[in-house]
């Protein structure tokens, strides 16, 4: 796929701001966090029971608003 674009009701996904999607890329995650993609991946790995991410297929996909929840409740990432 040459873009990341998705339509959903005339609206592109990429034109959707990332503070509004409810879930995010490992990609996007990082970038909007400053966390590295590899720690995020670490994460997800060593949490397999926290309800912060979800498996789209072998694809992780964060949750933004309960990651940021996590986040506020850990000390260190």
């Amino acid at each position: 796929m040459a873009n990341n674009k998705l339509n959903i009701e005339g609206k592109n996904y990429s034109d959707i701001p990332v503070w509004r999607r409810y879930t995010l890329t490992i990609e996007e995650a990082a970038r909007y966090y400053h966390i590295g993609e590899g720690k995020l991946r670490t994460l997800i790995d060593t949490h397999p029971n926290e309800d912060f991410y979800v498996m789209n297929g072998n694809r992780a996909l964060i949750k933004r608003e309960k990651f940021e929840r996590y986040l506020d409740q850990a000390t260190v990432v």
